[in-house]
C-alpha cells in the first residue's frame, strides 16, 4: 500500500504524474514536491502501527514516493537516536536538550536518507546513471546507494574536499571529477554533462525525492518525542533539504491526526563565512543574494547560493524562528565541548548547532525550560584535518 499520487511545482501549482524521471517544473523551473493522499491515509495508518516497525526510514514506506517495495534501497538508514544530552544540559545550565544523531546512518551522515529515496526511485524509473555535485556527505551517499542499487555513479566535487570523502567515492566505485572552485561550479559542470550524456540529476531540490527521505527526520523526532514536538530546532543549513523536508514531515503529520497544530521554532546556522541565508533573514529579504568569496571548515555549509533559499526563508518567518551566523573558531570550540561533555563526535556542520544555541541563550531567545533539539548531521571522523 502506498499514498503517493503526484508531483506538484511548488512555485506555479502544476501537477505532473510521477511516471518518469522529472527535475524541476518545466514551466518555471521551480522545485517538484511529492505528494500524498493524506486524507484517505489517515483512515488507514495509525501511528501506534508505525511504532512497531522497523527502525529505518521504511517505517514510513506508505508516505515515500517507492511504489514497489523490491526497488527500496536501504542499508539501514534512518530511525537515528534521539539523544538527551544530560552533561551538556549540567554544563549549560539548561534543561531539556536534545541531540539528534545522524552520524549513527550507514555513511555516517543525514544524507543516507535522501540518497536511499533519490537512488530507489532512479531505480524504479529505470534510470541507470546518476550524477551529484557535492563537497562530501551527499557524494559518499550517493555513491553507496549506486553502488547497492547497481547504478553507475558520477560525483562532482571541489578539489580542495576532505580526501576523506574521495577516499569513499572511490571506494563505492564512483566516477569523481574535482572540480576548481566550490559547490556552485561543481553543479555547473554537472549540469552540462547531465544534459550531454543523460544521467539523471540528484542534486538538492533539482529532483524530487532527496526532500523524501530527510523528511523522515521530521517523522522521527515527533514519534521518539511520543507525538509531542518540541519547541525549538536548530540545524545546520547549506542546501536546506532536511529544514524543507522536516517542515514538510509536520504538515504531513497535521493532516494524518499524528500530532497538533504546534510547530517548532526552526533555526538555521551557517558559518560566518557562508551565510547567505542568515544575511537574507535578518534583511527581510524573500530571496539571499549569491555569498561572494564563500569559505569555512564546515564543506557541507559552504552553499553560497541554494535553490530553496527562499522556501527556507519562509519557514523560518512562519514558525517565527530565527538565523544565526558562528565562526569557524566558534564551531571547533562547540564541536570539542559536545565530544569532551557529552561523547558525541560530530562533524562541524553538526558542532555549529551548539554554537548556535550558546548564542540563543545568551540573547535569551531561548528560553529555560524549552526543549530544544539540535542536529548533528554527520561524524566528525571525516574531517580530521580539521581537529589537527
Amino acid at each position: 500500500m502506498n499514498f503517493f499520487t503526484h508531483l506538484e511545482c511548488v512555485k506555479c501549482g502544476e501537477r505532473f504524474e510521477p511516471d518518469k524521471p522529472w527535475h524541476t517544473c518545466p514551466k518555471c523551473n521551480g522545485p517538484l514536491m511529492a505528494r500524498y493522499d493524506l486524507e484517505r491515509a489517515r483512515q488507514i495508518l495509525k501511528r501506534e502501527e508505525i511504532s512497531r516497525r522497523e527502525a529505518s526510514i521504511w517505517r514510513y514506506h506508505e508516505l515515500l514516493p517507492v511504489q514497489r517495495s523490491e526497488n527500496r534501497v536501504s542499508l539501514g538508514e534512518g530511525f537515528t537516536p534521539l539523544i538527551r544530552a544530560k552533561k551538556l544540559e549540567k554544563e549549560l545550565d539548561f534543561s531539556y536538550l536534545f541531540i539528534k544523531d545522524e552520524s549513527q546512518n550507514p555513511t555516517g551522515s543525514f544524507k543516507s536518507r535522501g540518497q536511499a529515496t533519490a537512488i530507489s526511485m532512479a531505480l524504479e524509473l529505470g534510470i541507470k546513471e546518476v550524477s551529484i555535485p557535492s563537497a562530501g556527505n551527499a557524494a559518499s551517499a550517493m555513491s553507496a546507494y549506486a553502488a547497492a542499487a547497481g547504478l553507475k555513479a558520477h560525483v562532482y566535487m571541489p578539489e580542495d574536499s576532505p580526501t576523506t570523502f574521495m577516499t569513499e567515492c572511490k571506494a563505492f566505485g564512483a566516477r569523481i571529477y574535482l572540480i576548481k572552485g566550490i559547490i556552485t561550479d561543481c553543479a555547473k559542470v554537472a549540469s552540462e554533462d547531465v544534459k550531454k550524456y543523460g544521467r539523471y540529476d540528484v542534486s538538492t531540490l533539482k529532483e524530487p525525492y532527496r526532500l523524501e527521505g530527510k523528511k523522515t527526520m521530521g517523522y522521527e523526532i515527533a514519534e521518539q518525542m511520543n507525538w509531542e514536538i518540541p519547541d525549538v530546532i536548530i540545524y545546520p543549513t547549506g542546501g536546506g533539504t532536511g529544514l524543507i523536508g522536516m517542515w514538510k514531515a509536520f504538515d504531513e503529520m497535521e493532516k494524518l491526526g499524528w500530532i497538533g497544530r504546534k510547530r517548532p521554532r526552526m533555526v538555521t546556522v551557517q558559518p560566518a563565512g557562508c551565510a547567505p541565508i542568515v544575511k537574507a533573514f535578518k534583511e527581510g529579504k524573500d530571496h539571499a543574494e549569491f555569498w561572494e568569496g564563500a569559505q569555512t571548515i564546515a564543506y557541507g555549509l559552504r552553499v553560497p547560493a541554494a535553490v530553496g533559499d527562499y522556501l527556507m526563508l519562509r519557514i523560518l518567518r512562519e514558525s517565527k524562528g530565527t538565523a544565526v551566523a558562528v565562526s569557524d573558531e566558534q564551531i571547533i570550540e562547540a564541536t570539542k565541548l559536545m565530544a569532551k561533555v557529552q561523547g558525541i563526535f560530530a562533524c562541524p556542520e553538526g558542532g555549529a548547532t551548539l554554537a548556535a544555541f550558546k548564542i540563543l541563550r545568551e540573547q535569551n531567545w531561548i528560553k529555560d525550560g524549552e526543549r530544544v533539539i539540535l542536529f548533528n548531521t554527520g561524524t566528525g571522523l571525516k574531517y580530521p584535518h580539521v581537529w589537527k
